[in-house]
């Protein structure tokens, strides 16, 4: 077995390296240079075994485990069976001589073609995932756990047995696991305690043209280790938009690197632009009513299920409760939300076709990660929200933006695998044209300081070194250490520390994180949070060129004197009291009227319950709630030491102090207020 390999090395060295003496009788170094008495040898002969027999005993011991093993997980491979009809199972001769032949290589597919699936069972049936695990990688909890499901149904075996998958908070795999599923995340941390992956035979790295920071540290991780591990196999899949690019990351360090491209199943999709009307205020377009009559005009053409794309969950709750209980094509649909926070088996309800037709309202996830089956149609709104970092605010934004052209052709795709499709997209055609052609990779729209953050928490050794496939410019580099330094994450000569260490457990930007992490110190995060919040998005107060003055009246109520953080927080007071006394209309209403934006209001929102979330999960603060302005219980956001230490004899603050001394303790808040007020 790969993971014996290392151990049963180091103790066959020790064991050349003992001499044998005159006699042919095997000695350690230490004792070698000792003199026997005959006395002594007389009284050997009655002795245990020398200490160098006893190594061998274990070494041979061990070596017969470990051979043992290898032969029941041998035993252990299921059938294999592949399905005809996928385009990849069409050239699988083709792509197993590829794997069997070269160490790295590239396998571009289409939407459709099978590549997720059907690759390590091709892996498997080479001999791979017995002396190791054929490791493979997903961007997305939700992907990593249904294509497990799907690769164990068909090999008709059970989900963490010969087949599992492993994500955060949940590991599904067991000894005799061939085939492992996780998010590149996962593999990424694995890292850290087995550099040399001695678990794996094979990784597959699957959506690498998604480009997350992850996924670049991966390959330029496996980009180091082909050349120490020759065993080891890469496989690379990617959309045709990349897959040149990551044979050529890999060509210098093992030469030939095949590119396999794989058709999908594809019928013609015909495509219709349909921008929604502006609502009643005559400010915002009407989503929702664009959504019901877009799904209603699809609907109305035949049978078939329909996809459609929201931005976050948010929305796909409100487009959901917009369409259930109403009829199209003459019969009620079942609503099917898809979206990572959902339950294991929520999310697989969407996997399950029925004779009811289904509308499964689902982010991005489903644009590429996973295939949900039975679409016949496709309604797009075109918007995502897409991690970017902002130069103006010099802050990593979460920001809901058009996506590019690529990921709107690949969420076109999805409607025509089964036949002829539909989609209409809730945009223009101008508006797509004008879009970027590829969504850029996020090493380009993120923070240096971030990347910087990541790397050394990995221990991947200094960024300007590191194998990256687009490297960062020196320029940025040098800004990243400045502001890690600021922040106390970093020290003079760019080493970790402590605090760096804390900011690398918070999955957000490093200047948010280090507030954070000081409202947590501070007994002040219900309040904290609502600002650093508000530091992600768009300031929500609107200034029309001809009403200005009007505007300004209207915003007086939230001023104040001594702080715009402080300012925040009224407006979010105010926001949430006309929620509650208010119909969705009327409050749409009574933001119009106070020259606020009820879009970006609601954005706000959303990124503070994601704050509350991040929070609970890695500062343990269960009584935080979306929403509140101070946790219920304040010791339950409180650090874990201090209960240890006794009561604290300092007084707490008072909110207005809370908060300031969060926003200024050690923290450079020069990028704090924002001035693209429109």
């Amino acid at each position: 077995m790969l993971v014996d390999r290392h151990r049963l090395r180091q103790q066959w060295r020790g064991l050349r390296h003992v001499k044998p003496d005159r006699g042919g009788n095997s000695k350690s170094p230490e004792a070698s240079s000792a003199q026997s008495s005959p006395s002594q040898s007389n009284a050997s002969q009655s002795s245990p075994p020398p200490a160098t027999d006893q190594r061998l005993e274990r070494f041979h011991a061990d070596l017969a485990r470990s051979c043992q093993r290898f032969e029941q997980r041998q035993r252990g491979v299921p059938k294999i069976t592949f399905d005809d009809s996928l385009p990849v199972v069409l050239r699988k001769d083709e792509i197993a001589a590829a794997i069997r032949d070269h160490q790295v290589i590239v396998v571009c597919g289409e939407t459709g073609s099978g590549k997720s699936t059907q690759l390590p069972k091709i892996c498997l049936e080479l001999g791979r995932g017995v002396a190791g695990t054929i490791g493979h990688t997903q961007p997305r909890r939700i992907a990593a756990r249904s294509v497990a499901t799907r690769i164990a149904e068909e090999l008709s075996v059970q989900v963490g047995r010969e087949v599992g998958f492993k994500v955060r908070f949940a590991d599904a795999t067991s000894q005799q696991t061939h085939i492992k599923l996780m998010t590149d995340g996962i593999l990424l941390a694995e890292t850290q305690s087995r550099p040399f992956l001695d678990d794996y035979d094979t990784i597959i790295v699957d959506e690498a043209h998604e480009r997350s920071l992850n996924i670049d540290f991966l390959l330029g991780n496996l980009h180091r280790l082909v050349s120490k591990r020759r065993d080891l196999k890469v496989i690379i899949t990617s959309a045709t938009i990349d897959a040149e690019r990551f044979a050529a990351h890999f060509r210098p360090v093992v030469g030939t690197v095949p590119v396999l491209e794989v058709s999908g199943r594809m019928y013609p999709v015909e495509m219709l632009y349909r921008p929604p009307s502006i609502d009643e205020n005559g400010d915002e377009p009407d989503w929702l009513k664009g959504v019901a009559d877009a799904v209603h005009e699809v609907c109305s053409r035949g049978p078939g299920d329909v996809l459609l794309f929201m931005p976050t969950e948010r929305e796909i709750l409100e487009a959901a409760k917009t369409l259930r209980g109403r009829t199209f094509g003459g019969s009620k649909p079942d609503i099917l939300p898809l979206y990572a926070r959902l339950s294991a088996a929520e999310q697989q309800r969407v996997f399950h076709t029925s004779s009811t037709r289904r509308i499964v309202i689902s982010t991005n996830v489903a644009e590429s990660s996973l295939t949900v089956p039975g679409i016949r149609y496709v309604v797009d709104t075109g918007t995502a929200r897409i991690s970017r970092y902002s130069p103006k605010s010099k802050l990593q934004r979460l920001p809901i933006e058009p996506v590019s052209q690529a990921s709107a052709d690949q969420r076109a795709g999805r409607c025509g695998r089964v036949g002829p499709g539909v989609c209409i997209r809730l945009y223009s055609e101008e508006d797509y044209q004008s879009r970027e052609r590829y969504t850029p990779p996020e090493i380009l729209r993120s923070n240096l300081a971030n990347v910087i953050l990541q790397t050394k928490t990995l221990g991947l050794g200094d960024i300007e070194d590191f194998p990256f496939l687009e490297p960062p410019k020196p320029d940025a580099i040098k800004d990243g250490y400045k502001t890690l330094f600021e922040l106390g994450a970093v020290t003079e000569q760019h080493a970790l520390t402590d605090m760096g260490r804390k900011l690398a457990r918070l999955p957000v930007d490093p200047r948010i994180a280090r507030i954070i992490w000081a409202a947590h110190e501070e007994n002040c995060l219900g309040e904290v949070l609502i600002i650093a919040s508000a530091l992600e998005v768009q300031d929500p107060r609107e200034r029309p060129l001809e009403k200005q003055q009007q505007a300004d009246e209207s915003h007086k109520r939230f001023a104040d004197e001594t702080s715009d953080f402080l300012s925040d927080l009224k407006l979010w007071d105010f926001y949430h009291k006309l929620k509650s006394e208010l119909s969705k209309g009327q409050l749409q209403k009574a933001c119009h009227q106070n020259f606020l934006s009820w879009t970006r209001l609601r954005e706000w929102v959303d990124v503070h319950a994601e704050l509350v979330e991040i929070v609970r999960e890695f500062l343990g603060s269960p009584a935080l709630k979306t929403g509140d302005r101070r946790p219920a219980n304040a010791a339950a956001s409180a650090p874990a030491s201090a209960s240890s230490r006794g009561p604290s004899r300092k007084p707490v603050p008072s909110r207005r102090g809370a908060v300031q001394g969060a926003a200024n303790s050690s923290v450079d808040t020069t990028f704090g207020r924002r001035h693209d007020v429109t």
